[in-house]
């Protein structure tokens, strides 16, 4: 992981940079550093936009008594997009504006979810307790089950059925 993300820091400008050499070439120089301007421009007025709906809807979810997982990873992902729109460069703007925009959010949450679900499995195995879940590296609960049935102190049972508890006639 400490290597991909020193690729990552040291690929990605390189990228960036050869990207903007490569449009300034073909649109000239002014109209490169406009469309940057205003690619950030568009995307500052985006993110303020579904910023504001994913709050929106935020506050919804907590009003209804309901896990607001979707809209907190869609404020995560509003976060990030916004982040790379404001890098300068078209690479990460188009990484930004599939981050940001609302009809590609959903794919890229699900790719989120994909590989945070994949991380978190992989540090949980790492971990020193992962024996007590993991089993051989599979989360294989094949051991011996056995059925049983909870009863409390005080009750009564006439052919296999609770007839009498003392907590229901208190």
């Amino acid at each position: 992981m400490r290597i991909l993300l020193f690729l990552a820091f040291l690929v990605v400008p390189v990228l960036e940079i050869w990207l903007l050499i490569q449009v300034g070439q073909v649109i000239g120089g002014w109209t490169t550093v406009a469309l940057l301007i205003a690619d950030s421009l568009l995307g500052a007025w985006i993110v303020r936009r579904e910023g504001r709906r994913a709050w929106r809807a935020l506050q919804e979810a907590l009003g209804a008594g309901r896990m607001p997982d979707k809209e907190l990873a869609d404020g995560g992902l509003i976060l990030v997009g916004g982040a790379l729109l404001l890098t300068p460069g078209f690479l990460t703007d188009v990484f930004g504006f599939l981050c940001v925009l609302p009809f590609t959010r959903p794919l890229m949450r699900r790719l989120a979810g994909w590989f945070f679900a994949r991380r978190v499995k992989t540090l949980a195995q790492a971990s020193p307790y992962s024996r007590l879940v993991f089993r051989d590296g599979v989360d294989d609960y094949s051991g011996k089950v056995v059925h049983g049935e909870v009863i409390k102190d005080g009750a009564v049972i006439k052919d296999g059925v609770v007839v009498k508890d003392d907590e229901r006639l208190r």
